[in-house]
């Protein structure tokens, strides 16, 4: 399984692209991987194969409305593992023995 953080946004559209990211997280949202839409980007948890298709998808909702398109993208891979979004999370406050803003 692979954690991806991404963000996509075009650059040529303005200050504010919220309208063109909520079109992404949208599409996201419908793909059924498990997410979580941070203010500085999206957590995608899934195969490589799923995980890396839906952010393809993402690029081609907004290849026609934009000539120009930024894009990062960080990934983890650990074999065997799944549902690390929650659990990398959850050690992280057993060891702190508290709750955490997340």
């Amino acid at each position: 399984m692979v954690l991806v953080e991404f963000a996509m946004f075009p650059t040529d559209k303005g200050e504010s692209v919220s309208q063109y990211v909520s079109q992404i997280i949208d599409h996201i949202d419908k793909s059924g991987l498990n997410y979580r839409l941070t203010p500085m980007g999206t957590i995608l948890e899934g195969s490589w194969d799923e995980v890396i298709k839906v952010i393809t998808e993402c690029f081609k909702i907004l290849e026609p409305q934009a000539n120009r398109i930024y894009s990062v993208i960080k990934v983890d891979y650990r074999r065997g593992e799944e549902s690390r979004m929650t659990s990398k999370v959850e050690k992280v406050k057993t060891l702190l023995q508290r709750d955490i803003k997340t």
